[in-house]
């Protein structure tokens, strides 16, 4: 089952760094919304699941940063003889930091709306056995003190359906 959560995840981290992904889209979405992002590289889309505490402590990650991580994962064997037939419950956590409160919560819609975007673009098949049929839901969080100063996350969370 580990192989299953891991495929999606690298699957995940090549959609959202690839083109079409959040260094393409993220500037589209600033131009619209007329909120100030900074540029986005492939460099801060990360497949880890690490607190923003251990990371204030261990490194200064380039901000805005994305995390995405398995959070869940169900192998309910829909599919006779296939050793993996379920879900998998993704996780992309947007963070962004700034040394002042104003515009930092626009600053992070702008990161979700760049993930989702990406998401909405590239429903289907993305191969080996792993289909995203589309639908996420997004969770807010409160800004507290962490990063340069002042830190904010939202999580993007959306199912995947693997047969392998």
């Amino acid at each position: 089952m580990a192989l299953a959560s891991t495929l999606v995840v690298q699957k995940t981290v090549a959609l959202l760094s690839g083109d079409g992904g959040l260094p393409s889209t993220a500037p589209e979405i600033a131009l619209m919304s007329g909120v100030t992002l900074p540029t986005i590289t492939a460099r801060q889309i990360v497949a880890q699941n690490v607190s923003a505490d251990i990371v204030a402590q261990s490194s200064s990650p380039p901000y805005p940063v994305f995390y995405v991580f398995c959070e869940r994962l169900s192998n309910p064997q829909r599919e006779r003889f296939r050793v993996f037939s379920g879900e998998v419950l993704v996780a992309v956590e947007a963070r962004v930091s700034q040394d002042r409160l104003e515009g930092l919560e626009d600053q992070l819609h702008g990161c979700v709306d760049a993930v989702t975007q990406a998401l909405d673009e590239n429903r289907g098949d993305w191969s080996d056995g792993v289909f995203y049929a589309g639908g996420y839901d997004v969770a807010y969080n409160a800004v507290k003190h962490g990063g340069r100063n002042f830190l904010q996350t939202a999580r993007v969370t959306f199912t995947a359906a693997v047969s392998r």
